[in-house]
Formats: structure tokens, C-alpha cells, sequence
């Protein structure tokens, strides 16, 4: 049976009323912030700072203190909080750290994951300040795959640590006393938690990469049963009388109720705001209240709680949602009052001391922040930090209004999975399955800039020249395109760095997986890419666009993105790609645009031409000025090059008058940005699109993947396609069929950096065969210090503000 949220909104929300202490619907509108991907924030409640990335959040068994797990890109810390001043009393640094936390039955110490150090740290804590104890080592650190997860402790009956992990695979059994490793057993697939019964006889175990639950035998020493439920199956949580589980499932939108006794799944809670919605809840945190009648489910990516009656089991009921902060990874319920970690918290800020040149730090500390303290250049560090709400239990009537504002920030709804906003004839049609004069799709990604890297030049669009350095001169193609078509100055990606970006771009969607992974990986402490078929358990549950093609019986080839010299990555692409080199520096664009034109002339010939083309131009992802390699110039200027070409060649060819081109970043990550460190350049290229015209419209990658979708006649794969504002303004019914003439390179595409130097030497410390292998703090560094010759503007992320004039002059102090 499923319970669906949606069925209480329709007779319950509307009309109520509400006592006077409440949050209203207004109140929390006035409120509201605007995130880059389209979609709002209205977080009720009250919120503290944590760091990067909260993963997890433990109760002490007196009730008293909480303790968080921050596990992102940056500073790793654990966090110790007291409930009821909801003040933060302590932050420790952890070397490497993941979700696995657990205070131990007295409260005398934490438990906490290392992560790629492959061990589990015990702090003792004392006087409300944590201190590092011991350690229980699982075996070397990375890169030895080991990488631990969840963990749980009995100090009272067993005297025993269980720790699960994702890189092996494993459950390791620990004596508390020797610190010895009692058992190891094989999970078959990637662990994320593991929950002690009640009475400590049965350890229970999500398989996060194979979709069940294991249930270990503390006594007999063995796996006693599985038991299959949704897909990622994450955080668990038990009922008091230990009869009922609740495991989330995160690519399912779901939670699945299982009867201890029986073994089974008695109940599945669909926790998404609408009945039967494709992937895009990410339900991944579940609580029950004191009296265990309430189940409340975190959901990721819609920004909310979702709350479920379930004092009769296999008869819950959906009673409403609760609006939080963004990303909330864990919930838990102390008395009356909800405890949410939002993974990035309430990042949607204005950064009036990011990426700007001008800035020198005797400016930036004449400007007073938050208690007046000296501001600080918003890095990464400071922009992605987690948040812990605190949000009194709501009434009947004041869940309602927290219900409709939910409703009110998601731009997703049933009714656009089939409807999307546009206008009657225009070339992307607003029904699934409309007709367009539009046959043939070109996909075209590059690799990580922003907007102002490369078009803050453009007079007519909302550029900063003080941050540009790709452009006119360096990219003159790619100016001549959004001079001759559209110019697209409000575009933002979904994606924060390329192993999600790869991903939101190919499938609208990045997997619970990833978003808490790759911040580690990234970060230097331990852990593989990930995406781009890299690994199943990263994949999302539907596949991605070429999954989807081949469901809606459209025709696809892919040359160099998830297929790689003679390999595909998926199943699916088997058969569908083409020979092309994938991301590899020390091969031009130019060459991969002549490996496509001699693949497309033969497909051309025998009119076989896909109608989805995906293809790979990622030079301008440069090398920085690592030694005797192409300077950063040249790569841009080849990958500049290479599109130009790319279009030229298909607007003089035989399908110009039926085809559109798009071509879009993976990600934003490695460049300054004066509005939002998200915002990025996105072209448009087709008969259909408008001329000379600059579109102000918000867009996003999800919405670049609606628009494709609706010109092929196929329905959104996720939540954020279906929600996502397709480019129909761009477009006119009115076709013009003028062809593209590319422009030379201005710059010689065979320049190479100096052999030797500091920026030479800091360069060659780095791994530069892989996207995103080097950090992108320190290539932003390199970079605008080998071509400026001055240092750098932070790389700054998830600071959305609303529209704002451009600048062309290099900007001033406002003291």
C-alpha cells in the first residue's frame, strides 16, 4: 500500500485557522529565497551554522546534546550542540570524516566515521568539549578502498562496534576493550547504515547499492535475512518496541515499513508532494516523535519534511509537509520540537565579497558582517555551509500552512510532467508529444565556466569585464553566436562540480550518491569520481537521456560523453557512440570536431542520423600553466574553435532547416561569477532561435533537457525536467535559415606554457588526465595568475541573488 502526501492537501490545507504564535503563509513568503536551480526556500523555524556538508545527526540518550558529522569539500568537523539553548558548544576537526556517528550508552563518548582513513575515532567528551580518545583502525588509509559508513555501538551487552563501509563492501565487528576486529563480512554492494535493535540481538544494514536490507545475527554471527526494499536505501530508524523499521529510500521517493518479526514490507509511504512522481524527493533521513504515531521523512532535493500518520500500520496517512533549508539530509525528533541538518543550508545569499579582483584584504575587513566581525572573501567554505533548524512539533492547522508554503516553493507539479509553459506555435511545443518542425537534437557540453569567465564582455548582457578573461579575442565564436542568435545572461547549472555535472546534465538528476561523496573526493580525502557511469551505484534508478530515448523510441548516438575510445560506460550506449576521444587535454577539440564530421558524413549518406546527438568539446577545461603543455589561450581558443566549426559545418549541411543546437557547461566550478557562482554561459543555435536577441529568462541545465524532451516527444526522466522552465523564448515559428560562418582563432593554438616557474612547478603537483582531479581553489589561482598576472577571485558557489545591472569597470569599495 502507499500512502500519498498529496491526497491530505486537497481537504485539509486550505481555510484554516491558525493560532496567533504561528509562522503564516506570508510571513514565511516574505522570507523567501530564491535558489539557482529554480527552485525556493521558505525554512520554518529557527536555524544555527554548522560547517560543510552535515551528513548526520545523533541524540545522547539523556536528550541533551546533540552531535553532527560535517563531511563536505572544505574544513570536516563533528559538531556537539546542546538542544536546549540551541547553541553549538564545541567543533573538533576530523582529518576525514562520513556519516557514521553514535553516542556511546552512558554519553561519555562519540563514535564517529573517518572515512578514507579507514578507521572509526572515539572522543571522549567532557566539560562539553570533545577529545580525541583512541581509534579503531579497519586496515590503511586511502587508497586502501575501505571507506567507512555508518556505524553503531553496544556498550552494555556485547561490547561491541559495528561499522559498515562503502569501498569494500563490509560489516567489521570491533571488541570495544582490544580494539581487535572480532568479524568481517561480505554486504555485496555499498553500506550506508546500520541500526542495533532494541534488545541488541539483530544488527539491521541498508545496502545502499543494492536495494535491501540485511539483518545480522549478533549471536549466531551471521546474516539472518535480506530483505528487498526501494532503491538507495539509506537512514533507518526503528519504532521503541523494535516491531517496526523504517528505512528511506532516496531514489525511490519512498520509505519502507518493515516488520521486524515477520521480515517483511508491510507498507511503502510514498513521500513525494505528488502521487506516482518520478526520482527528485530524495527521501534520505526518517524520525519518529516520542509516541511513535509520526513518521517525519527528510526530502533532499524538495526541500522539506514530509509527515506521516502511522499509529496504524499498513494504514498510514500522509499528513503534510514541512518547509526547511536546502538539501536537509537528517531529521530527528527530541519532545516536541524537530531537529533538521540542511546540507547546504540557506546558501542563497547575496556575496558581496566574493570573486572580485579589486578586492585586497584591508578592503574586505573595513566591511563589517555578522556581529560586526570583519567580512571574509566567500570561498566555498564559507558559501556551502550547513545549517540545524529547530522547528517546535506543528499543529494540525500550522502543518497546513507549512504545506501549502512547501507547495508554493517547488515549481514541480503532476500537471507539468505533460504541460509545460510556453505558447501556442512556437517551435518547442508545450504538451509531451506536440509537433515541431524540429528534427534532429545537438547536445554539446564543455567543461566548468561561468557566465563572466567568458561573456562578461558582452555589452548587452549582464556581464562583469573585471572578470573576464576568455573573451572576445580569445573566443571569438562563441561571441559571434550570441551575437548572431541569443544571448542567455541568466543560465545556471544545477550541478556544483563535474562528477554530479556530468550527470544533472545527461539525467536531470544527481543521486543521493553522489552529492554525498563527491565533496570528499574533491576535497583530497579519499574516494573515486563517481560519475558518468563510473560506478552503478551513482547512476540514477531511470538512466539517463539515452535510456530514456531508447524508451521513447528515439534514435541516439553519444561521441565522447559516457563513451570513451572503443568503451561505453552504459549498457545502453552499446552500440549508439561513435569512435571519439573523450576528455583528454592533450588532444584538440579541433581533431574530435574532425572525428565527429567524418562520423556524421557517413550517417548523413546512408540516412541514418539519430535525432539525439550528445557530444564532447572540453578543452576549455585547460591544463593552467602546467609545464610545456598548451597554455590556457590556446585550449580555449581550440575549444572555441572546434564549435564554431561544429556549426558552421551543420548549418551548410542538408538538416540545418530541421535541427537545433545546444551546448552547455557541465558545471560553473572553476571561475568567478558577479551574480551567482552557478551562473554559466549556455548557447542556442537553430533556425528557429531568435536573432540578435538577449533572453533575461532564468534558465537551468534541467530546463536545456525539458526543451530537447519536448521537441522530441518525450516526457521529463525526473522532478527537476518536469519542473524546470523550458527556452521556448528564445524561439520564433518565424525560421531563418541563414548558415554560421566560424572565425579563426585569434591566438595561436600552439602556444605552450614556460617549462619552468613557480606556477610551472605548482602545476606539475597535479593530476591533469581527469576532470576536476585538481582543486579548484588553487587552478582558479594558477590560472588567472598565468594569464593576469594577478591574484586570483575565489571560486565562489551557491550565492544566488536576485537580477543585478552589470558593471564594466573593475568595481570600487562601497565604504
Amino acid at each position: 500500500m502507499k500512502s500519498i502526501g498529496k491526497a491530505f492537501i486537497g481537504g485539509l490545507m486550505l481555510g484554516l485557522p491558525f493560532i496567533t504564535t504561528a509562522q503564516t503563509l506570508q510571513q514565511l513568503e516574505a522570507k523567501k529565497i530564491q535558489l539557482p536551480n529554480e527552485w525556493s526556500l521558505t525554512p520554518a523555524g529557527t536555524n544555527i551554522t554548522l560547517g560543510d556538508l552535515p551528513l548526520n545527526l545523533v541524540i545522547s540518550n539523556s536528550r541533551k546534546l546533540a552531535a553532527v558529522t560535517n563531511n563536505g569539500q572544505s574544513t570536516q568537523t563533528i559538531d556537539l550542540i546542546d538542544i536546549k539553548s540551541q547553541k553549538r558548544l564545541d567543533s573538533i576537526i576530523i582529518a576525514r570524516s562520513w556519516y557514521g556517528l553514535a553516542f556511546s550508552g552512558n554519553d561519555q563518548f562519540i563514535y564517529a566515521s573517518g572515512g578514507h582513513n579507514n578507521q572509526v575515532d572515539r572522543y571522549e567528551i567532557k566539560k562539553n568539549r570533545l577529545a580525541l580518545k583512541d581509534s579503531f583502525v579497519l586496515g590503511k588509509k586511502w587508497p586502501n578502498r575501505i571507506g567507512t559508513a555508518g556505524l553503531d555501538v553496544d556498550d552494555k551487552t556485547t561490547n561491541q562496534l559495528y561499522v559498515v563501509t562503502r569501498e569494500d563492501s563490509s560489516l567489521y565487528v570491533f571488541d570495544l576493550n582490544t580494539k581487535k576486529i572480532k568479524n568481517k563480512i561480505g554486504l555485496g554492494a555499498e553500506a550506508y547504515a546500520c541500526k542495533l535493535s532494541p534488545d541488541r540481538k539483530l544488527l539491521y544494514i541498508s545496502v545502499w547499492g543494492d536495494a535491501k536490507v540485511l539483518i545480522w545475527d549478533v549471536t549466531a554471527q551471521k546474516i539472518a535475512a535480506q530483505i528487498h526494499v526501494g532503491s538507495h536505501p539509506n537512514e533507518m530508524t526503528l519504532s521503541k518496541n523494535g516491531k517496526l523499521l523504517f528505512v528511506a529510500n532516496a531514489n525511490d521517493n519512498s520509505v519502507s515499513v518493515i516488520n521486524t518479526e515477520t521480515r517483511a514490507v508491510v507498507e511503502t509511504l510514498n513521500a513525494a508532494l505528488y502521487p506516482n512522481a518520478p526520482s527528485g524527493s530524495t527521501s534520505n533521513g526518517v524520525a519518529l516523535s516520542e509516541d511513535n504515531k509520526t513518521l517525519y521523512v527528510a526530502n533532499a532535493d524538495n526541500n522539506c519534511l514530509a509527515v506521516f500518520d502511522i499509529s496504524n500500520t499498513g494504514n498510514s496517512v500522509s499528513k503534510g509537509f514541512i518547509p526547511v533549508g536546502w538539501y536537509p539530509t537528517n531529521v530527528r525528533v527530541v519532545g516536541n520540537q524537530l531537529l533538521v541538518t540542511n546540507g547546504k543550508g540557506l546558501s542563497s545569499l547575496p556575496n558581496p565579497y566574493g570573486p572580485n579582483p579589486t578586492h585586497t584584504k584591508e578592503s574586505v575587513a573595513r566591511h563589517k558582517g555578522d556581529n560586526n566581525q570583519p567580512a571574509k572573501v566567500q570561498y566555498i567554505a564559507g558559501l556551502f555551509t550547513g545549517t540545524l533548524s529547530f522547528i517546535p512539533t506543528p499543529t494540525a492547522q500550522q502543518l497546513a500552512v507549512y504545506s501549502q508554503a512547501v507547495y508554493k516553493n517547488t515549481p514541480y507539479s503532476k500537471d507539468k510532467e505533460l504541460i509545460a509553459s510556453g505558447e501556442a506555435g512556437n517551435p518547442i511545443p508545450m504538451k509531451v508529444g506536440g509537433a515541431s518542425p524540429i528534427k534532429y537534437v545537438f547536445y554539446v557540453i564543455k567543461e566548468n565556466r561561468t557566465f563572466d569567465q567568458v561573456l562578461g564582455d558582452v555589452e548587452k548582457g549582464n556581464g562583469d569585464t573585471s572578470l573576464c578573461i576568455f573573451g572576445k579575442r580569445i573566443t571569438p565564436n562563441l561571441h559571434k553566436i550570441v551575437n548572431d542568435f541569443v544571448l542567455l545572461d541568466n543560465f545556471y547549472v544545477n550541478a556544483e562540480v563535474s562528477a554530479d555535472g556530468h550527470n544533472w546534465s545527461m539525467g536531470a538528476y544527481a543521486t543521493d550518491y553522489l552529492e554525498k561523496t563527491w565533496p570528499s573526493s574533491y576535497g583530497g580525502r579519499g574516494g573515486t569520481y563517481g560519475g558518468e557511469g563510473e560506478r552503478k551505484i551513482a547512476n540514477n534508478r531511470d538512466g539517463f537521456i539515452w535510456d530514456h530515448a531508447k524508451r521513447n523510441k528515439v534514435s541516439f548516438r553519444t561521441y565522447g560523453e559516457f563513451a570513451d575510445n572503443g568503451k561505453a560506460n552504459l549498457e545502453v550506449l552499446k552500440g549508439h557512440f561513435a569512435t571519439y576521444t573523450g576528455f583528454n587535454l592533450s588532444v584538440a577539440d579541433t581533431t574530435r570536431f574532425q572525428q565527429w564530421k567524418k562520423d556524421f558524413d557517413s550517417l548523413l549518406a546512408i540516412h541514418a542520423l539519430p535525432q539525439l546527438s550528445t557530444v564532447r568539446f572540453g578543452n576549455d577545461h585547460t591544463e593552467g600553466m602546467r609545464a610545456g603543455r598548451h597554455t590556457p589561450y590556446a585550449h580555449v581558443a581550440d575549444n572555441d574553435l572546434a564549435v564554431g566549426m561544429f556549426i558552421d559545418y551543420i548549418s551548410k549541411s542538408p538538416i540545418w532547416k530541421e535541427c537545433a543546437i545546444f551546448i552547455l557547461e557541465d558545471d560553473a566550478q572553476n571561475g568567478p561569477d558577479h551574480v551567482d557562482a552557478h551562473r554559466s554561459t549556455a548557447y542556442v543555435i537553430s533556425p528557429y532561435v531568435k536573432r540578435n536577441y538577449v533572453d533575461h529568462t532564468m534558465y537551468s541545465t534541467t530546463g536545456v533537457l525539458r526543451t530537447m524532451e519536448l521537441i522530441l516527444g518525450m516526457p521529463p526522466m525526473t522532478q527537476y525536467d518536469a519542473a524546470a522552465t523550458p527556452l521556448w523564448r528564445s524561439f520564433t515559428s518565424k525560421a531563418d535559415y541563414t548558415g554560421f560562418d566560424h572565425l579563426p582563432a585569434n591566438v595561436n593554438l600552439s602556444d605552450r606554457n614556460p617549462s619552468k616557474g613557480k606556477l610551472a612547478l605548482m602545476s606539475e603537483k597535479f593530476n591533469w588526465s581527469e576532470e576536476d582531479a585538481v582543486p579548484d581553489l588553487v587552478f582558479n589561482d594558477i590560472l588567472w595568475m598565468g594569464l593576469k598576472g594577478t591574484p586570483a577571485p575565489s571560486p565562489v558557489r551557491a550565492a544566488f541573488l536576485q537580477f543585478k545591472e552589470k558593471k564594466k569597470d573593475a568595481r570600487k569599495d562601497d565604504d
